[in-house]
């Protein structure tokens, strides 16, 4: 009998004894650190969109003569279409993107070298051609753009025929684009655009005068990707 109750209590000892080792292991291997997955995003923004863009205009123009330099504040409300392409790779996402408007940006002055008219610089259309670069938080995407930037100047010196100009500039700014439903994503962006300068000559201008034009724009957009 007293050899039966020895081997069970040495039995006993045992099982508890490995019943320990497997929970230390058991511990060990739950405290091994694992490795992140890799990031997966559940939209994808890859695919070529098109769009409409509608917004406002608001900057600065100058009037630069014989007779002094004048300083034109220009507003007005810009709308039109657009058309881009998007690359993801993780969660950078590369695009082109291009876009025509209809402008109503202008403004006029009467001091010097105005002083005995008004003069007017307008904008009447206006696009642009640009590089985007996002980053993706799923379904939704920050951005920085830039690009080139073209559209008309026309300065109208009150009794003077004046003139028109199309010039080349740059644009550069940033939005946020979300995904809303199906197909379709909205924005809101904002650029800065210069197109530089143009002359207006004599007889259209009564004396040489340049011109320059530059806006900041404040837009939104609806897009359906394909």
């Amino acid at each position: 009998m007293k050899r039966v109750v020895l081997a069970g209590i040495s039995a006993l000892a045992v099982v508890t004894m490995m019943g320990a080792a497997n929970a230390a292991d058991i511990q060990r291997r739950q405290a091994m650190p694992t490795k992140a997955p890799a990031y997966v995003a559940a939209y994808n923004w890859t695919g070529m969109y098109v769009g409409v863009n509608g917004g406002g205009g608001f900057g600065h123009s100058t009037w630069s003569g014989a007779t002094g330099t004048s300083g034109v504040n220009t507003t007005g409300g810009v709308v039109g279409g657009t058309v881009g392409y998007n690359y993801q790779m993780n969660q950078a996402v590369f695009g082109l993107e291009g876009d025509i408007d209809w402008s109503n940006i202008h403004g006029s002055t009467t001091t010097a070298p105005c002083t005995t008219m008004s003069c007017e610089t307008r904008n009447s259309w206006l696009g642009t051609a640009r590089g985007r670069i996002g980053y993706a938080f799923d379904r939704f995407m920050p951005f920085v753009t830039g690009g080139a930037a073209f559209g008309d100047i026309k300065n109208s010196p009150a009794g003077f025929a004046g003139d028109r100009d199309t010039k080349l500039g740059w644009t550069l700014g940033g939005g946020l684009e979300a995904a809303i439903a199906g197909p379709w994503t909205a924005k809101v962006e904002y650029l800065y655009v210069d197109l530089g300068k143009t002359n207006c000559p004599v007889g259209s201008c009564a004396v040489s005068t340049d011109v320059n034009f530059h806006t900041n724009l404040v837009r939104a957009g609806l897009n359906y990707r394909f």
